[in-house]
């Protein structure tokens, strides 16, 4: 390339050298292998295990936490993991590392002619997420209101997955108190389907359970941008509480004003739940005249 104003050029170099720009992500599928989570997708997902052909699920799960880590926006992203030659190599060479030989065939024999993307497309991820939306349920939504689609059984297997790495988190560094924070969170969003938030602007609206003592989120439900913040907090908060591995006797939660529901501060106080009986909690209130 020419100069321009400043005292620089560009200098294109014709060989393929192997260089990474994402030479931190491999740490994170090391720590994939130790923690469990690979063998975890192979265990409990199954929207692709029983397809012949194509990617499977962990090959697809594990490219979507990658991009995630690498800074990806949206699953058109993968591009990039895809168009850096050092981690490709790296991908494809660490995910048949310690799989029996039978395994390995099978995994080669999963495509028809020659395989030449590491980590996968757009496309296919598209149709692969599709699998954990209950389509069922849409049937229900009702214009301008609140609504939660049941989970459908690929989504329950996915949570099955994160329970097991809060149970290696716990293994590794034990605690015996979960004190545990529940707010929601909006995520701006351009997509055409979209709901409009309180905030007058298209968003979706994750309700995120977050466990202190570990610095880990516990739970996590993604919603339209429209369900309130303390919408069906109870059943949330109950997802969270069978989340919690073994080892934990004592739980506290703290949220803010959207928590200011009477089915709520009566699980709690009443000592409804049978593992933990009363929890302690710290909860916002708008000072009206009826508080």
């Amino acid at each position: 390339m020419a100069k321009n104003l400043l005292p620089f050029e560009y200098e294109v170099d014709p060989v393929n050298s192997g260089q990474t720009a994402l030479a931190g992500l491999p740490a994170y599928l090391d720590l994939a292998a130790v923690c469990g989570l690979t063998d975890s997708i192979r265990q409990h997902l199954t929207v692709n295990s029983n397809k012949q052909q194509g990617w499977t699920d962990e090959q697809i799960v594990m490219s979507l936490v990658l991009l995630n880590l690498a800074g990806g926006e949206s699953v058109d992203d993968l591009k990039i993991l895809e168009g850096d030659e050092g981690f490709a190599k790296v991908m494809r060479r660490v995910e048949t590392h310690g799989l029996p030989r039978s395994e390995r065939r099978a995994l080669e024999k999963r495509w028809r002619q020659e395989r030449r993307r590491a980590v996968p497309s757009p496309s296919p991820v598209f149709r692969y997420l599709s699998a954990f939306h209950n389509l069922e349920e849409e049937s229900n939504r009702q214009p301008g209101k609140a609504f939660i689609p049941a989970q459908n059984q690929h989504l329950q297997n996915l949570q099955q997955v994160n329970t097991d790495m809060l149970a290696f988190v716990q293994k590794k560094n034990p605690e015996k108190t979960a004190t545990l924070d529940m707010d929601a969170t909006l995520i701006e969003t351009q997509k055409r389907q979209a709901l409009f938030s309180y905030k007058s602007y298209k968003a979706y609206q994750p309700l995120n359970t977050y466990w202190f003592e570990q610095n880990i989120i516990l739970h996590s439900e993604f919603r339209d941008g429209n369900v309130p913040a303390g919408y069906e907090q109870l059943r949330v908060f109950q997802q969270g509480l069978n989340s919690l591995p073994e080892g934990v006797e004592k739980v506290f939660l703290r949220s803010d004003t959207a928590g200011y529901q009477p089915e709520l501060l009566q699980y709690c106080a009443e000592g409804e739940n049978e593992r933990f009986g009363v929890i302690e909690f710290a909860i916002g209130v708008d000072v009206t005249p009826a508080f």
